[in-house]
């Protein structure tokens, strides 16, 4: 008998050239279309080493493989009930709905799909045990019940207007700052999500406001599958002072620095910027992907934020990069025009640094990554050049417990408590403190001008 894939050729009499039938002349005859052994197609065909294909690349395979036949259910992995798919042991074990193979004039054997679909579970299952065995990062705090909406906008954010006085038409200067950086949380990372703020002894650190000296501050936390933390603080004093400070922790599977923003104004005539990619690790090298030349294009394009720290607060060789953006001026200019977009673009970079590192892939290296993030958090409370300022509006035991247990949360108290004192512009400005930068509490507000008030 014939192949099947070929019809038997078939013998003709060919014409002479006078036009008789003279010589037999065969005539190849046209292969028809192949029919697959469909149950060795599948067995064979879906039989790599048992995991090497991933469930999404066999079902591409299964739908060649069933061309134009129409399938129902075919591919189902739960229970007769419905719900996530089967777990409970190999696929021997795992019991099939009746219903599950229907099939209409289909030339695809069922027992070779009921194979497939056994692989594919089985990936899943795999899979899902591969991500469980991974270590959890430690750190993360629990979700907020409230959805995305309700936590951007609660205590009234983002402000429109101050609580403080003002001459200014912008009277929150740092608002933009925060606003930019919410939307492009929004939009960027995955599976965003507002986190408690709170601390271990319930101090109510979401809002407090001082109404007699008009000051008021506000912190969002949030977190996201690539950072455990980020941290939004808001302080609104009117013309007096104004700051905005967030924090970004990878999370600690991530062996990379830490996103600090540290953006402060004093009567609108001093200001003091940092952001910094603030690193783990002393050496650059000891992170999972270096940075510093990836920031030096961004920082080479402002002069007016290559200053040099003062030693008052922070020790420039810990926790901070050789491209940190650092700045004190005295033009107000310089908050638009370049500290805007130096800001925007190392937030970016961030991110995309964040995204295309590695994560680690054993326990210890997790908990090593932890371990400098809580030294980062008590080098930073202990330093933090704010606590004056809220030690002046607040009362100094608010002060600490919101530094140490919230700011910083994963900080250790310094015996020696806090720097009260105020931060350092390199020298004393008029009425400040000598060696310092604003009084306590920030600069105070000038009486012989008159001052509008925004309710």
């Amino acid at each position: 008998a014939p192949p099947p894939s070929t019809v038997a050729p078939s013998s003709r009499l060919a014409p002479s050239s006078d036009g008789s039938s003279t010589r037999p002349r065969t005539i190849p005859a046209r292969p028809s279309a192949p029919q697959p052994d469909t149950k060795n197609l599948a067995r064979s065909h879906f039989n790599p080493p048992r995991f090497a294909m991933k469930p999404q690349h066999l079902l591409v395979s299964a739908a060649v493989a069933a061309a134009q036949v129409p399938l129902a259910g075919a591919f189902s992995s739960v229970g007769a009930g419905g719900g996530a798919p089967l777990a409970g042991g190999g696929r021997r074990n795992r019991s099939r709905p009746s219903s599950r193979l229907q099939f209409e004039a289909s030339s695809i054997d069922a027992e070779a799909l009921a194979e497939l679909e056994d692989i594919i579970s089985d990936l899943m299952e795999t899979n899902q045990a591969r991500r469980s065995s991974l270590p959890l990062s430690p750190g993360r705090s629990a979700p907020s019940p409230a959805s995305m909406s309700e936590a951007s906008s609660a205590h009234g954010m983002p402000w429109s207007t101050t609580i403080g006085r003002t001459d200014e038409t912008n009277p929150l200067l740092y608002m933009p700052f925060w606003e930019w950086q919410l939307d492009f949380m929004k939009e960027s990372l995955t599976n965003l999500h507002p986190i408690e703020c709170r601390t271990l002894n319930d101090l109510e650190v979401s809002y407090n406001d001082n109404q007699e000296k008009r000051a008021r501050i506000v912190n969002h936390c949030y977190a996201s599958d690539e950072y455990r933390k980020i941290r939004m603080t808001y302080y609104d004093a009117g013309d007096s002072v104004q700051v905005f400070n967030s924090v970004w922790y990878p999370d600690a599977k991530y062996n990379l620095p830490v996103l600090g923003i540290d953006l402060l104004s004093f009567n609108r005539k001093r200001y003091l910027a940092i952001v910094d990619f603030q690193p783990l690790h002393q050496d650059e090298d000891d992170h999972a992907t270096t940075y510093e030349h990836i920031l030096h294009p961004i920082k080479d394009k402002y002069d007016t934020l290559k200053g040099k720290m003062s030693s008052k607060f922070y020790d420039e060789t810990q926790f901070f990069s050789k491209e940190m953006l650092f700045a004190r001026f005295e033009d107000g200019k310089i908050v638009d025009k370049d500290l805007f977009p130096a800001f925007q673009s190392y937030v970016k970079t961030h991110l995309e640094l964040v995204q295309n590192t590695p994560a680690a892939t054993s326990s210890e290296e997790v908990q090593h990554v932890f371990d400098r993030q809580k030294a980062y958090d008590t080098y930073s409370a202990d330093r933090d050049p704010a606590a004056g300022l809220f030690a002046a509006m607040f009362g100094k035991q608010w002060a600490e417990d919101f530094i140490y247990d919230f700011l910083f949360s994963l900080s250790e108290r310094s015996e020696e408590g806090l720097n009260l004192s105020p931060p350092s512009f390199g020298g004393p400005p008029p009425g400040g403190r000598p060696g310092g930068g604003a009084p306590s509490g920030g600069a105070p507000v000038q009486k012989d001008a008159p001052r509008k008030v925004s309710a």
